[in-house]
């Protein structure tokens, strides 16, 4: 045999060693989400978190998005399309699917959140703490929350409660749809790529979301109005969300890839994307600017607040006939509000 062709033969099996662990190395992480590309939630989230774990990586794990459901399926799906490994990661709402976390709608009753950055890393640590079983069936990589809730209507603006009586209001979880009926309004269920139809074609006459989501929808082309509430008060409502992970993709990567993973989720990131849904805040509002803004006042808050207070009572009692203390989480929830809004 000549030195030539051992050579080659040696080298030969080399490449054949090594060709499993290159290819292992390489990674493409299928991410779905509701929202269009264009969405603030893509742009100032989802992207920049790609880009980081692929430098991280040294390129070795990347991205494939697949914004607007184009995996197929529907928002409510999306949790089971991580656990079943249809995705990925996905981006979604629990509270698309209603009462299936009943744990972390503490989060979303009314007046509850004011600082999304301090209120999501306050989510994650409720969660570590008193609801890791509602996500058991998937790798979470951040719970947050969204800015404040608005309300954006065709036709009046809200100043009252009174001027809700009536009126058909899309909201976006079983809490909120609660809190809208016991202001007067009659509460529509969808998720937020069918509001801009609901609005166009007079289903609804108006939607509670926050200014981030503006763009998405051009709800500034569809509605006159906009009512905020008092900035220096707690949201009227917010929204709880989950970036997970299927746990089986997880696992397969190498320790190296899963440690990248690992830098790019948990507390840290979830005060990451509140901070950045409250700079998406700012920009969607500046596409309202040309529609009449007015701002509910505190004294109004205060008769919502006790409109409300009966969405919390039962809360803590559906927690407590489920064998919890809902007392303890509800309070445990709102300490770890006011310990991460005071930096601590």
């Amino acid at each position: 045999m000549t030195h030539g062709l051992i050579k080659s033969m040696t080298l030969a099996l080399a490449a054949a060693a090594f060709a499993p662990l290159a290819s292992a190395q390489e990674v493409t992480l299928k991410v779905h989400f509701f929202l269009p590309a264009t969405s603030f939630a893509n742009t100032l989230f989802i992207q920049p978190w790609c880009e980081r774990i692929a430098k991280e990586s040294n390129q070795r794990m990347k991205c494939q998005t697949y914004p607007s459901m184009q995996l197929g399926g529907t928002p409510p799906q999306l949790f089971e399309q991580a656990r079943d490994g249809v995705a990925d990661v996905v981006w979604t709402l629990p509270g698309y699917t209603a009462g299936r976390f009943p744990s972390v709608e503490v989060f979303e009753l009314p007046f509850m959140m004011q600082n999304p950055e301090a209120t999501s890393k306050a989510l994650w640590d409720y969660v570590e703490k008193y609801a890791p079983a509602e996500f058991k069936d998937v790798k979470p990589l951040a719970f947050h929350v969204h800015g404040d809730g608005v309300f954006h209507m065709t036709n009046k603006p809200v100043r009252t409660a009174a001027d809700l009586k009536g009126l058909k209001l899309r909201a976006p979880t079983r809490m909120t749809n609660k809190f809208m009926a016991l202001l007067g309004a009659t509460p529509v269920s969808m998720p937020v790529p069918q509001v801009g139809d609901a609005l166009s074609k007079g289903v609804i006459d108006g939607a509670v979301v926050p200014y981030e989501v503006v763009p998405s929808v051009k709800i500034q082309e569809l509605v006159k109005f906009h009512s905020e509430t008092d900035p220096a008060e707690p949201a009227f409502y917010t929204s709880t969300f989950i970036f997970a992970m299927n746990k089986a993709k997880y696992e397969s990567l190498p320790a190296d890839l899963k440690k990248v993973i690992d830098h790019n989720s948990g507390q840290a990131l979830s005060g990451l994307i509140g901070k950045a849904f409250l700079q998406a805040d700012a920009e969607g509002k500046k596409l309202t600017a040309k529609n009449t803004t007015n701002v509910i006042p505190k004294a109004e808050l205060e008769n919502w607040k006790k409109l409300g207070q009966p969405l919390t009572d039962a809360w803590i009692a559906d927690m407590n006939a489920k064998g919890h203390n809902g007392k303890e989480m509800l309070d445990g929830a709102r300490a770890l509000i006011a310990k991460h809004a005071a930096g601590k």
